[in-house]
């Protein structure tokens, strides 16, 4: 390398180093550079400091927006920051040479929650590597927790993660279907029909013994369920039962219901049906039938999972490949539905993207990108211990993925007003984003009375310490008027703290906080501006942009 080019190079990565740092480049890391990308340079690692100290000399004494220009001009590849990510995969899935098919299938009790996104994610993140077919199965048997609403809000949800349905079916539409299969388990006798008490049968079934209804014969069966499905019980008068094994050693798999009774009209069916199936029955038929290859569920469904496999066994049926993750505890989040739906109604909760639930809906009002719930769960995987969700986690997935484009804004939380002697003029910039010099800067030029607003809790410090610092814009002593009190940013040295602030013509603003709360104050006015929806309030954190009007500003919290 010539002495031309090596300064050249050294002047670059000084230049970059300074961009990156607010204006001040650090000499050992530009000699780390050069010596790192130019080894034979290693033997003059004392000549090389000597004139790396000397450019950075030079660069530091720039500013920030000549040394922006500069880089700019020699290459501005150079302004663009590399980031490196660890790259995660999941497990590759067993006989997933072929085509594969999965399936998602929620009840719609409501929207998807945090709690859902998992088994979404994994779904689609696998048919998505092997090029299979994912299915959304509405699981919608159970009348009295159905949300008519949700057979809209679950694919809204779906799509908004990113995740790609194939085809979609509702159980509802499918029960002669399951009817017809109950039929060939009692004509195979391998199901019946219990009239007995249901505390009688469990108590019969816990000690391994047959309820006397067990083993009546066929053409009895028959009967009972020719008069079960047209109407001829009450509710719990009458089940379908299919057999297993009486003497299995865990008594949650043993003969288990497959149909009950139930009068409580559907909201897409109304009272054409009263009996309705039980989860295991229309899960292992529809299972089978739709071509299920591989199935991923948690591990509470591990009994589940052995009560399905006796009718996969009883049709002759291949059986889908089974895997079963460990439960996660997600803590601090509503997530029930039922009771969120009841808070809706109290008129507690402003709809099912409040933000003190856990609703898919919630996330996105709040600002979090369907990107970083994906790698959550990604790198989470699909192993059988249970696990502690980490909102911090996920907030710092988030965070990788909007601050590259969330420029800086001030807010001020409950205003107090100062105005300034001492200056004709004060002029400030700061840049819109620290990393991202090219997007230019916010220039501040306060002139008049000077007018100032900074926090109330800012304003109690500025009373007992008698000196700040407004963030980019100079030096004030308190007083009425406040004193200016010149420019030195290395009064910061000596413990003087640095303040937001926003001037005369800002916009009032609001910050819808996680608990429900609202922050109220003032935006800088160049926010008004802003083409992306989430930028971040500096010192405060990063928000939503949810309204913004010229006569104010209302935002989500996101997080820091």
């Amino acid at each position: 390398m010539t002495s031309e080019s090596l300064e050249e190079t050294i002047k670059k990565f000084a230049l970059q180093n300074a961009v990156f740092f607010k204006g001040k480049a650090n000499p050992k890391a530009v000699l780390g550079k050069i010596l790192g990308g130019f080894p034979e340079c290693r033997s003059r690692s004392a000549e090389i400091g000597e004139l790396v100290d000397s450019i950075v000399s030079e660069v530091n004494a720039m500013g920030l927006e000549r040394q922006t220009s500069e880089l700019e001009k020699m290459d501005s590849s150079m302004l663009v920051k590399e980031k490196k990510e660890r790259k995660y995969e999941l497990p590759a899935l067993e006989d997933a040479n072929s085509k594969i098919v999965m399936r998602i299938a929620p009840g719609p009790s409501g929207p998807l929650h945090i709690g859902h996104t998992r088994v979404s994610v994994l779904n689609d993140e696998y048919v998505k590597r092997y090029g299979g077919k994912l299915i959304l199965r509405m699981e919608d048997t159970n009348p009295e927790k159905i949300d008519p609403d949700a057979y809209r809000m679950i694919p809204e949800d779906l799509d908004w993660l990113g995740v790609r349905i194939d085809e979609t079916y509702i159980q509802s539409d499918r029960f002669e279907i399951y009817y017809d299969h109950v039929r060939r388990l009692i004509e195979m006798g391998k199901a019946y029909i219990c009239t007995c008490n249901g505390d009688d049968w469990r108590g019969l079934k816990e000690k391994g013994e047959a309820c006397p209804c067990r083993e009546l014969p066929v053409e009895v069966q028959l009967e009972r369920y020719d008069r079960l499905l047209s109407g001829g019980y009450g509710e719990g008068e009458a089940v379908a039962v299919v057999k297993t094994d009486l003497k299995h050693p865990n008594p949650a798999v043993r003969d288990f219901v497959a149909l009950r009774i139930v009068y409580h009209p559907h909201p897409l069916l109304g009272e054409k049906y009263c009996a309705y199936p039980m989860m295991n029955l229309s899960v292992a038929i529809d299972d089978h039938l739709m071509g299920m290859t591989h199935v991923i569920r948690g591990k509470d469904h591990l009994n589940n999972t052995n009560r399905q496999e006796y009718i996969f066994d009883y049709f002759g049926w291949k059986k889908p490949n089974y895997y079963h993750y460990g439960l996660v505890n997600i803590p601090d989040s509503v997530l029930k539905t039922s009771i969120i739906k009841q808070c809706i109604r109290d008129g507690e909760y402003s709809g099912w993207d409040d933000v003190r639930t856990g609703t898919v809906r919630a996330l996105e009002r709040r600002g979090i990108r369907p990107e970083a719930i994906r790698r959550y769960w990604v790198e989470s995987g699909m192993k059988s211990v249970d696990i502690q969700f980490s909102w911090d986690n996920l907030y710092g997935m988030n965070r990788d993925i909007i601050d590259e484009t969330s420029n800086r804004y001030f807010f001020v939380q409950d205003p107090v007003r100062y105005d300034i002697s001492g200056a004709e003029k004060i002029c400030g910039f700061a840049p819109l984003h620290p990393d991202r010099p090219e997007r230019g800067t916010r220039k501040y030029t306060i002139e008049g009375s000077n007018t100032v607003f900074i926090s109330a809790d800012d304003s109690k410090i500025f009373a007992d310490v008698k000196e700040i610092r407004l963030k980019d814009l100079c030096n004030i002593k308190y007083g009425t008027p406040a004193a200016y009190d010149g420019n030195d940013v290395s009064i910061l040295k000596t413990g003087v703290r640095a303040v937001q602030w926003v001037c005369r013509g800002s916009i009032p603003a609001t910050i819808l906080m996680p608990d429900g709360t609202t922050l109220e104050g003032l935006a800088e006015d160049s926010v008004l501006k802003e083409k992306n929806d989430t930028v971040q309030f500096e010192r405060v954190g990063f928000v939503r942009l949810e309204k913004v009007t010229p006569e104010k500003v209302e935002t989500v919290f996101t997080h820091r």
